[in-house]
């Protein structure tokens, strides 16, 4: 069977592409070009239709990138696919990366939400995206290296699970998936732990087999997110207050992108502005009158939330479901009573409060280790 495969030029997606190439199956790799100067001195265009030579290309000298989706990445997913006998071919998703994933980074974050690119970018572009693309070479399937799992149901429907290393899971960030793209997502490294996957490399002699993981997202390299955010809309570092929950002004800020919900840190007050000295938390963020509210720890406790942009794997529920709800990555899901509310918008009423329920973020449904759906926290 012919499978595109997402390559990133990591180790994971890397693994992915030669097992499915060892199995015997026909692999292409596929690579995302995410940022400026073409890697191998081409056109802009959509796609590579003939191999080429790695050549030497290499960034702008002004750029900075993370170590992920670099063009450094590229190289090494294209060394990896001449490693294992298969193809390997670039397409051009810079305008795409940055009309969606960048341009709805800075949005939600000078609207005072705190978004999640990775999983706007797995939607918005490697499964909208790149499954077209995938047809396009002859391919009905889309593998990645993504930890996670697809099952079909006796009923037909396809079920998104937990990865087998759940320290790895990556479920979370792929709750937007539709029955159509379950369908045909190929995830096989999800069945097996990490140090596997980095032991099958070392055997097949992968040239990324100890290549590190990518720990920040790829377009902020310094984790300077209000950085990053005030060059895109310098509009959004305009003045404002700080104030605790009965409105009393404790100091001022530069920017209200600078803070998200649940931080403690940073926020330029003394210690003497808590109660009894105890420390302070952002609360809520209100854009509109530019004002950050703080206040102890305990006033960070929710027991609900609503989502919005809801997607469900499974069937929509026509009544509450008891489930356990996922507001965080790391975050350890917690039972909850879930309803729809119609419209593509939800409800979790929590049994225990739950610390940080934050705008922006996903809340993700689990029914054991299944994905019954998922949103965006309002």
């Amino acid at each position: 069977m012919r499978i595109v495969v997402a390559m990133s030029g990591g180790v994971d997606s890397s693994v992915a592409a030669a097992l499915l190439a060892e199995q015997g199956h026909d692999v292409i790799g596929l690579s995302m070009q995410l940022y400026p100067s073409p890697p191998f001195g081409g056109a802009q265009g959509d796609l590579e239709l003939a191999e080429r030579s790695t050549g030497s290309g290499q960034a702008n000298a002004t750029e900075t990138f993370g170590s992920c989706c670099t063009l450094d990445d590229l190289h090494d997913a294209r060394r990896v696919a001449s490693a294992r006998g298969f193809p390997h071919y670039i397409v051009n998703f810079e305008r795409q990366f940055r009309d969606t994933v960048i341009a709805n980074f800075v949005t939600e974050y000078t609207s005072g939400r705190t978004p999640i690119p990775c999983a706007h970018c797995n939607s918005d572009m490697k499964f909208a995206t790149l499954l077209d693309r995938a047809r396009g070479l002859g391919s009905e399937h889309l593998a990645t290296g993504h930890y996670a799992r697809v099952e079909q149901a006796a009923d037909g429907r396809f079920l998104l699970r937990r990865s087998v290393d759940t320290d790895k899971d990556q479920s979370y960030f792929l709750f937007s998936l539709t029955q159509d793209q379950l369908a045909r997502a190929v995830f096989p490294v999800g069945d097996r732990p990490k140090d596997e996957v980095r032991e099958y490399a070392r055997r097949r002699r992968l040239p990324v087999a100890d290549k590190p993981d990518s720990q920040e997202i790829c377009f902020v390299p310094d984790d300077d997110y209000a950085g990053f955010v005030s060059r895109h809309a310098p509009d959004a570092a305009g003045d404002g207050v700080i104030v605790d929950e009965a409105g009393r002004v404790l100091g001022s800020h530069s920017g209200i992108h600078r803070f998200t919900v649940g931080q403690r840190k940073g926020l330029g007050l003394g210690s003497a502005a808590g109660v009894a000295g105890a420390p302070l938390y952002v609360l809520q963020l209100r854009p509109a009158d530019r004002q950050v509210v703080v206040g102890p720890k305990t006033a960070l406790e929710r027991t609900t939330l609503t989502a919005s942009g809801v997607n469900w794997i499974a069937e929509e529920p026509t009544s509450p479901i008891r489930a356990c709800a996922q507001i965080r990555h790391r975050h350890h899901a917690a039972p909850a009573t879930i309803r729809s509310l119609g419209g593509v918008r939800a409800e979790a009423v929590f049994d225990t409060p739950q610390i940080a329920i934050t705008p922006g973020q996903a809340v993700v449904f689990y029914d054991g280790d299944a994905v019954l759906g998922g949103g965006w926290i309002d």
